[in-house]
């Protein structure tokens, strides 16, 4: 179809925080093309950190994965409001990036000239005939791990004329966060893109390499005179692994941030760091915006579909036939042997390798 005309346009991603980070080459494709345009966004609270001070967002909305368990009364009053103001935005373009039914409703209610979202396997006939005519666009899912996550979001685009360019993650984590990890960092004695950083959890457990594979990798970081810090989320799962990775340490890291630091002041970490350890998670994907020179590790998870956007990377496997399962651990025992395959020396060799090739 012809290019279309965009005043103003919504991006809808009600997904978790990688998910949402991972969409906002959609926003700055948007906002590159259409210099003239106002490009809102409208997400989960709790993910709103992840665009909140992008640069080619006007407005960023969001509602809360609570809401679907309130009461009627309770959840018109909440919905009425945001309904107002979107309504009042008068948006000639909606980009739902997920199957989320608030989507359709929203692309229903508001009524743009022009709307899409991805095809959707419904559970009924009804179901899918509702979808469909949701929108005035729909554009296909490929099988998984063929095809980036970035790339799908953007096929969005693809769909209604407008050819990406860029493809770029934006993340800004803001003159607070920056501020706060500098003194962080110069309190311990760390120097700003000398240290490396690793992130060794994810909220899913089964995606994290075992503790005496990442204890060996930094006591040999650390023993050839490498500043190493540590973060990870504050649930409690992740800082009882920390906690085991500490105790196996044959000598302390330069600095350990974890459970200290907000989104912000992760993004703002990861950017001072050298290079960046860690697994298939949030803080990767933070990597590759930051344009920190990435390891990542991958077991169940598909590295197509979810590896480091365009950052210099190493990606390491290992060659199972059953991977990418998508399994909590093998058998659902929430310990993925393709992950615990991965041998320490191999992922020093990585890291030595991409950093050769990175000037300091």
């Amino acid at each position: 179809m012809p290019r279309p005309q965009v005043k103003r346009a919504l991006v809808i991603k009600l997904r978790h925080h990688g998910d949402v980070l991972l969409a906002s080459p959609v926003i700055a494709e948007l906002a590159e093309q259409y210099p003239n345009a106002e490009i809102d966004a409208l997400v989960y609270h709790d993910t709103r950190e992840m665009l909140s001070l992008h640069p080619g967002l006007a407005q960023l909305h969001t509602i809360g994965r609570d809401w679907r368990t309130l009461n009627p009364l309770a959840q018109l009053k909440r919905w009425w409001p945001l309904f107002q103001t979107l309504k009042a935005r008068r948006y000639d373009l909606i980009v739902n990036l997920t199957d989320h039914w608030h989507g359709a409703r929203l692309a229903r209610w508001l009524k743009p000239a022009l709307s899409v979202a991805p095809k959707a396997q419904r559970d009924s006939k009804w179901a899918d005939r509702a979808w469909k005519k949701s929108f005035t666009h729909l554009f296909p899912i490929p099988r998984g791990n063929t095809r980036h996550t970035v790339e799908m979001h953007l096929d969005a685009l693809r769909r209604i004329g407008i050819q990406p360019v860029k493809k770029e993650l934006g993340f800004v984590a803001g003159e607070a966060a920056d501020a706060s990890v500098a003194q962080k960092l110069a309190a311990a004695g760390v120097e700003a893109n000398r240290f490396i950083l690793i992130h060794p959890t994810s909220r899913w457990l089964f995606k994290t390499w075992p503790v005496a594979h990442m204890a060996a990798l930094i006591d040999a970081l650390t023993a050839r005179g490498e500043q190493v810090v540590l973060s990870a989320a504050p649930a409690k799962a992740e800082m009882d692994w920390v906690a085991q990775l500490n105790a196996a340490l044959t000598r302390p890291v330069a600095l350990d941030l974890s459970g200290q630091l907000n989104l912000k002041e992760l993004g703002a970490l990861i950017a001072s760091a050298r290079a960046f350890v860690g697994v298939d998670s949030v803080p990767m994907h933070l990597a590759a915006a930051q344009q920190t020179p990435t390891v990542a590790l991958f077991g169940p998870s598909g590295n197509i579909e979810w590896g480091p956007w365009q950052v210099p990377h190493r990606l390491l496997t290992a060659d199972f036939p059953c991977r990418p399962c998508g399994q909590d651990g093998c058998g659902g025992g929430k310990v993925s042997d393709c992950l615990a395959a991965i041998a320490p020396t191999s992922v020093l060799a990585a890291l030595d390798e991409l950093l050769a090739e990175v000037p300091r």
